[in-house]
């Protein structure tokens, strides 16, 4: 017989994802789609700002890293947050 066990509480950043995610999405439904017109670099700014603002909601007092200016972010993150940021666009047409 297997066992069902309760799911495991998910980390309080655990929903910062999702609500970045619905920032973005906003974000791009109300620019009436325009948001392709941003640069890459503009796209991945706004997903750093948007995690930054979900940490400090999460956390007394986040890591430096979890918070740390753009242009202190190592080059693979700023990708990343471009990536996700144009993922969620694609997702969107």
């Amino acid at each position: 017989m297997r066992r069902v066990r309760p799911p495991e509480p998910r980390p309080p950043c655990g929903g910062a994802a999702g609500s970045v995610y619905e920032q973005v999405r906003r974000f791009v439904e109300i620019s009436g789609g325009n948001t392709a017109r941003l640069s890459r670099e503009q796209k991945g700014r706004f997903v750093a700002i948007c995690w930054t603002a979900q940490m400090f909601r999460h956390f007394e007092d986040p890591k430096p890293g979890y918070v740390a200016d753009w242009q202190d972010l190592p080059v693979w993150q700023q990708e990343t947050d471009a990536d996700v940021f144009e993922a969620i666009e694609k997702a969107l047409d």
